[in-house]
């Protein structure tokens, strides 16, 4: 992006050139430095994506189901901690008012999927509960979300 100033050998010489050539304008666009910015950008993105999940921790059961296809829009994520607490998402939420703010959210939202997730030390009454709670407000498709690697519930070979 700079331009250059070209000397001539010796000679004192000097020959007028074209008018075209020396102040013409230069057409071409030098695009490395946009292709290391999108480079960069495209790595900063590698590996920024893993890491956005919804972050309440739980320990998660494991079971032998597949995973779910991967959607457009970030889920909405209700979460019930090992010592109860119901979390929206990242936030907690007094269980009163889950209903509420999901009711609030969704609305803004097109699809209507909510993913339950539930750490795998409390009861499934308390699973069942909240899954119950969410059905009853109308959200109808509740993906309940688990790990990988679980045991196969298969039958004996001998059977």
């Amino acid at each position: 992006m700079g331009a250059g100033v070209a000397k001539r050998g010796s000679g004192g010489s000097r020959r007028r050139r074209s008018g075209r050539g020396r102040h013409a304008a230069m057409s071409e666009i030098n695009v490395t430095p946009m292709v290391d910015v999108m480079l960069v950008l495209l790595v900063i993105f590698m590996v920024a994506a893993p890491m956005m999940t919804v972050g309440v921790p739980l320990e998660l059961p494991k079971t032998a189901a597949k995973a779910v296809p991967t959607e457009q829009e970030v889920p909405l994520t209700v979460s019930i901690q090992a010592d109860g607490k119901v979390s929206l998402m990242n936030s907690e939420v007094p269980q009163d008012q889950l209903i509420d703010r999901l009711k609030a959210i969704a609305a803004e939202r097109k699809s209507d999927k909510v993913f339950l997730r539930a750490d795998g030390k409390i009861s499934y009454s308390q699973v069942v509960q909240v899954m119950g709670a969410l059905n009853g407000a109308g959200f109808s498709n509740i993906t309940l979300v688990t790990d990988t690697g679980g045991p196969q519930l298969t039958a004996p070979a001998g059977n």
